[in-house]
């Protein structure tokens, strides 16, 4: 049986009020008295509960964060950035994967609320933001992760993926490619809609380039092999030069089906690219080219962006601020020239 405070307090023989204040205010308590109680809790293994004490007091130490695919190692850097920036203020990060479900994005906010958290970081899986408010109107603060805030009231930190969808599709357009095709979805994901418009305006500088879109239901290597077999089994003046895979998992995928069968060679028959530039991107069995984000600063700042909203001091400026990085392209061995 766990020991409470009251065993504490009689063993100290001193009230339980005492014992709260040498464990809070001792500076309150004469020093014999907080010499007995601390032998007492030395004595009995007394552990306070840290936890309930925060949850009366109406606050917690704890951040929590709610991202599309804990599976992505995309993610999970960015969970780790995220982490650390709140071990450096003495918060924990309590981590949860709404594997691109909105009733499950639900359940973990609920939770999260419950618990009062000091703050929310969240990667939504749509665009309906009214559940965030109700957090945010609740004196959550609450920061959007790898999505750009529309509109005044949430602060947010991303990556410009507008840039990021034209870089990849432009640098497959300098290679000599002219038929490409975007595998991704679902559409629902900000990420996916805001990298395939960068494609398209890439696409829209090339007289006779051409840019189809082979949807997916998720962003998962699984999903990159079934796109992958599709593009596989078509005729061969029916293929596409290159594929802009929406992120490195699906590129992956993509390459397995590609090259499992041994008579489609990447780059040479079909270049890729993905995105992301995760650790397994240079490891593949052809290095893959992709557009990179700094996922670790991604993390990191979300947490100092709620610190500032949590700050009275700067909330103002905290909940309004919008921080955007810039991709980069990361050339490999898939999308060297068309003519090598």
């Amino acid at each position: 049986m766990a020991v409470s405070v009251r065993d504490v307090a009689a063993a100290a023989s001193v009230s339980v009020g005492t014992v709260s204040n040498v464990l809070n205010r001792p500076d309150k308590v004469a020093s014999e008295t907080v010499a007995r109680v601390h032998a007492a809790i030395a004595e009995l293994g007394f552990v306070r509960n840290d936890a309930a004490r925060q949850l009366r007091a109406g606050k917690s130490r704890s951040i929590g964060m709610v991202v599309l695919d804990v599976g992505n190692p995309f993610f999970t850097d960015v969970a780790r950035g995220a982490e650390d920036r709140a071990a450096e203020a003495g918060l924990a990060l309590l981590l949860g994967n709404s594997d691109e479900k909105a009733e499950r994005e639900a359940t973990y906010l609920d939770l999260f609320e419950e618990q009062r958290v000091a703050g929310v970081l969240i990667t939504p899986v749509g665009e309906d933001l009214t559940r965030l408010d109700r957090l945010r109107r609740n004196g959550t603060p609450t920061v959007l992760v790898d999505h750009q805030a529309d509109r005044d009231g949430f602060a947010s930190v991303a990556v410009d993926d507008v840039a990021g969808g034209y870089l990849a599709v432009r640098h497959l357009l300098d290679t000599g490619r002219r038929h490409i095709a975007f595998v991704g979805g679902p559409r629902t994901l900000r990420q996916v809609v805001d990298r395939l418009a960068g494609a398209r305006r890439a696409i829209a500088e090339v007289p006779g380039a051409l840019l189809e879109l082979v949807g997916t239901d998720a962003l998962t290597v699984l999903q990159g092999r079934s796109a992958g077999a599709t593009l596989r089994e078509r005729d061969v003046t029916r293929r596409p030069e290159a594929v802009f895979a929406a992120n490195d998992l699906l590129a992956m995928g993509v390459l397995q089906a590609l090259t499992m069968v041994g008579d489609i060679r990447v780059p040479h028959d079909i270049a890729l690219i993905g995105y992301d530039d995760i650790a397994f991107a240079q490891a593949a069995v052809v290095p893959l080219s992709s557009i990179r984000q700094p996922a670790a600063l991604i993390g990191y700042t979300a947490v100092d962006l709620m610190l500032q909203a949590s700050d009275p001091e700067t909330d103002a400026a905290g909940e309004s601020q919008k921080v955007l990085f810039q991709p980069e392209l990361v050339v490999r061995e898939s999308t060297s020239p068309a003519s090598t």
